[in-house]
């Protein structure tokens, strides 16, 4: 596997909410160099909403050594006011990697959820359950046609813009044509519904003859999320969408298993490159005692604040806001043996 990264989030912003409320570059200046140094990361995907913060976050993670997968994130808006934000954030890739940095751009992560104009509903909050309803077969057969047609408007309008190579991190209700980009992108979680097929399912993506990304893959902090993959942080939440269900029970063991049950299987059938997901949940800190939002989190750092009950002092990483969780040491070792594996095919 060429590529052993991570996803980074420096904000999203799903029904007008945030996902990181406070955007520290210092902070991200030294979360690089943790992920490059410590997670021994080879590469890094930087996700947002604001192109102003995926840039400083990028240029944070070259200046790390760290290969950049520039992913913008938009949320909630229409094909008329990403095609310019795509442009925006083409430019800003392309000037980073004119500087010398090792770039990839990512044109936009699940536009069918995200987006406004493919599923019913202006919000996340609203298109969702429209997946788990009555009129989900019809919602969904026109998807994969209104996302191509605007995939191939975004690829015309970057190709000019930006030099290096081009993906998209796509859900399995996209359909994508992988036919105009140069990476295939997925997102691509493990679960109980899709666990008779997810190996089968794999190899096929190879057939476009292109790299193929793991974009996103992971689970949340609680026993049994790693049978709901990408529905886990939703599954989570009671139905106010706010408020978590009483009876879940904090397992970090429950990513390290996750991660050791997949990791094999994208090693084995030659995945490019792999995207953990994620760093952190910014919005999600760790409370103790109390109800405890990490567990919907899939970061493998927990958050810290005044109710996390964990002091400075007794910190892995004093001057940083969170705390490793197992999965950072498990990924960590794993990516460690990794590299010198490569280091030692290479030498041989």
């Amino acid at each position: 596997m060429r590529g052993k990264g991570i996803h980074y989030d420096t904000g999203t912003f799903p029904n007008g909410d945030t996902s990181r409320p406070v955007f520290d570059p210092g902070v991200v200046e030294r979360e690089m160099r943790v992920i490059a140094e410590d997670l021994h990361c080879t590469a890094v995907r930087v996700t947002g909403g604001d192109p102003d913060r995926i840039e400083i976050a990028a240029r944070h993670a070259a200046a790390a050594g760290l290969e950049v997968w520039f992913s913008p994130f938009p949320c909630e808006m229409t094909n008329e006011q990403m095609l310019p934000y795509f442009v925006d954030c083409a430019e800003r890739a392309e000037r980073l990697r004119r500087d010398g940095a090792e770039v990839r751009l990512v044109t936009g992560c699940e536009l069918s959820v995200f987006a406004r104009g493919y599923l019913p509903g202006d919000t996340l909050n609203d298109r969702i359950p429209v997946l788990a309803g009555p009129d989900r077969e019809a919602a969904v057969k026109v998807v994969p046609e209104r996302v191509n047609a605007f995939l191939a408007e975004v690829v015309a309008a970057v190709r000019p813009v930006f030099g290096g190579l081009l993906g998209y991190a796509s859900n399995p209700l996209d359909g994508v044509d992988w036919a105009p980009f140069d990476i295939v992108g997925l997102n691509h979680f493990h679960s109980l519904r899709n666990a008779a097929t997810y190996r089968e399912d794999l190899p096929k993506e190879f057939a476009h003859g292109k790299p193929v990304a793991i974009t996103e893959v992971g689970c949340c902090t609680y026993r049994g999320a790693g049978d709901y993959g990408g529905a886990g942080w939703y599954l989570a939440m009671e139905p106010d969408g706010v408020t978590l269900k009483p009876d879940l029970v904090r397992d970090e063991g429950e990513q390290v298993r996750y991660l050791d049950r997949l990791l094999p299987v994208f090693e084995e059938e030659g995945v490019d490159s792999l995207f953990w997901f994620s760093f952190g949940g910014y919005s999600t800190p760790h409370h103790s005692p109390g109800p405890d939002p990490d567990l919907a989190s899939y970061g493998i750092v927990k958050m810290l604040d005044e109710r996390s009950g964990i002091p400075a002092s007794a910190r892995t990483y004093p001057a940083l806001p969170w705390e490793p969780k197992e999965a950072f040491h498990a990924l960590a070792d794993r990516y460690r043996e990794l590299g010198q594996e490569r280091a030692t095919a290479y030498r041989g």
